[in-house]
């Protein structure tokens, strides 16, 4: 079965009988683009996450990381810059520059909308020229869709001790009252912080990055499988949408091996796994 085939058929099999907030037949659109790049459109509104443009093999791999010896991004854009540009709003949730690079910076109009996890990372999105920048909180609104930011940690605390450069890192959920509620984790592990968000938000759909990341001889600094599982566990009704895969060089989970687990562990019909340009509907 094909990547989309797959795609199409878990969806349907997984939302039998879901109902949105208010009853509607609305839905979100999520399409993976590349890495943790993403659109997410719900509301009537596009939200770009994370742009990373660069050419393929234009930036070195991470040092002190696994296969740092490739160059990144291990893939081509699967869409042209100037498209994903037109989005109505941009949501950056850390400054990594697999999530706000250069080339994004220098494609995106400097009087878009960008909304950033702190005042820290606003300023600086700011100094490099950019007008309309705002900080999430809990109650951020943009267009008729309110933006909730979420906690995480990218990585465990003994990695975040040798790596203090991690820093902070945030998730966003996005709701509307007549559209599924969808969260997006970020970069982040399992933890309180993604328990906290769905206990409080109950999203229908989440989005993970989940391609285990691995700085040598540190535990993961994003999810992998058993992390994963773990999300299913807390929110077995929800569908779990898999990003942040085979584009970075020290991502060492494939889409393969992922699917491979979520059907050991009978999830397989709530986990969606794009392909890079594939577009799913929650």
């Amino acid at each position: 079965m094909t990547g989309g085939a797959f795609a199409a058929a878990s969806l349907m099999a997984a939302t039998q009988g879901w109902a949105n907030p208010v009853g509607t037949p609305k839905t979100a659109k999520v399409t993976q683009v590349r890495n943790a790049t993403i659109l997410v459109e719900t509301g009537g509104v596009t939200f770009l996450i994370d742009p990373l443009f660069a050419d393929q093999g234009s930036l070195p791999g991470f040092p002190a990381s696994a296969s740092s010896h490739l160059s990144n991004p291990l893939v081509t854009l699967p869409m042209p810059q100037d498209d994903l540009a037109t989005a109505d709003a941009v949501i950056v949730t850390h400054l990594h520059l697999d999530h706000w690079d250069d080339a994004a910076k220098a494609a995106i109009a400097r009087d878009k909308p960008i909304f950033a996890q702190s005042e820290h990372d606003a300023g600086l999105i700011r100094a490099d020229g950019f007008t309309d920048v705002h900080v999430l909180t809990e109650a951020t609104e943009f267009n008729g869709v309110r933006l909730i930011k979420t906690g995480g940690q990218h990585g465990n605390d003994a990695t975040l001790e040798a790596f203090p450069t991690m820093g902070d890192v945030c998730g966003v959920v996005f709701s509307h009252p007549e559209f599924p509620t969808l969260y997006v984790a970020g970069d982040t592990i399992w933890n309180a912080h993604v328990q906290a968000a769905i206990d409080t938000h109950k999203p229908a759909a989440i989005v993970l990055n989940a391609g285990n990341a691995v700085m040598m001889g540190f535990d993961p600094i994003i999810m992998g499988t058993e992390d994963v599982l773990a999300v299913h566990r807390a929110a077995p009704e929800a569908i779990l949408i898999a990003s942040h895969m085979e584009a970075i060089n020290h991502c060492i989970l494939s889409r393969q091996v992922l699917r491979d687990f979520s059907v050991q562990n009978g999830f397989e019909q709530k986990l969606l796994i794009p392909a890079d340009g594939e577009a799913v509907m929650v």
